[in-house]
């Protein structure tokens, strides 16, 4: 069971997740946690990730290291997400083995379930059918990890166990306009009707599909008690089972951001829309215990916060 004597190695601990984690496990009194900049150490160099999880030890790993992106990154660096992605997590989960490292947390994302998926979608419906095509080498890589888990845990009897969060904003989120999720963009094209004083915003697509969202700090609260939880299932779900449109959640957040602004939806109808409908099953969650605890507007006002001390420390 991890507890604060535990050492634990966060990978991806300066993104969305991993520091969600950090600060989630930083707060809790845990002190023996291991982290390493990109530039200290090379995820793709299987040598280098093995000798140094060779030379701390941990007790557990959380992977949240990847290459992530939204619709367009994903649509046009497709060699760049498969094969990144792929080396990533190959070189962790195998130099995990090969460390004598029994625990790990895989994170994947809800991308890995089919195009044409029976909504919600259960952990069982994973290779159901084709995916969706703009992000296709992401999902690819992910479920590779996902079975890659599930072959060491049967092989070698490994606690490798894997969490898939549905589509996921917060704190430390990439905001940039081309290449980060729907949420980033959309918050820093909020910024944009506030400092400049607009009265419009343009979105990708036509504002139908349907999507979920979780605030960061419920994964990293879920990344822990599945950690510290015996689960017969390597798979599990991380979402609130809540979904809106594209416009509705963009309505939510211009609401909760600039209430005193009306502001006027435009959509590019050019720009893709992406998969339709994407909402999680997460009855598995529940059943083991954990569910969503975050407020979605407290959450959305947070991190529109930190996205403007993350502008004024960048001036």
């Amino acid at each position: 069971m991890i507890n604060i004597k535990s050492k634990i190695y966060i990978a991806g601990h300066s993104g969305l997740v991993g520091s969600a984690i950090y600060r989630k496990l930083k707060s809790n009194g845990f002190k023996k946690l291991f982290v390493k900049s990109r530039r200290d150490l090379d995820l793709n160099d299987q040598n280098k990730v093995l000798s140094y999880l060779k030379k701390i030890k941990p007790n557990f790993i959380f992977i949240a290291a990847a290459k992530v992106g939204g619709v367009y990154a994903n649509n046009t660096l497709k060699a760049e997400f498969i094969y990144n992605n792929l080396n990533i997590q190959n070189n962790l989960i195998h130099s995990a083995y090969l460390a004598g490292i029994k625990n790990l947390i895989f994170l994947g994302s809800s991308c890995i379930y089919s195009l044409n998926a029976k909504q919600p979608m259960k952990e069982k419906d994973i290779l159901c059918g084709p995916l969706e095509k703009t992000n296709e080498p992401y999902a690819i890589a992910k479920i590779a990890g996902i079975k890659m888990c599930e072959s060491y845990n049967y092989q070698y009897g490994t606690n490798y166990r894997c969490l898939m969060p549905t589509n996921t904003f917060g704190q430390n989120d990439k905001y940039d306009t081309l290449n980060s999720h729907f949420i980033p963009s959309l918050i820093k094209k909020i910024y944009e009707i506030e400092k400049k004083n607009k009265n419009e915003i343009t979105l990708w697509g036509d504002g139908t599909p349907k999507r979920e969202i979780i605030y960061v700090d419920d994964i990293a609260d879920a990344c822990i008690y599945f950690m510290n939880k015996k689960t017969s299932h390597s798979l599990i779900n991380i979402g609130t089972g809540k979904e809106d449109t594209i416009k509705g959640i963009a309505q939510l957040f211009l609401k909760t951001l600039i209430p005193e602004k009306k502001i006027q939806i435009k959509f590019d109808k050019s720009k893709p829309n992406g998969i339709k409908r994407k909402v999680l099953d997460t009855s598995l969650a529940k059943r083991y215990g954990w569910t969503a605890k975050n407020e979605i507007k407290k959450a959305i006002i947070d991190t529109y916060i930190n996205f403007k001390l993350l502008k004024a420390n960048s001036k």
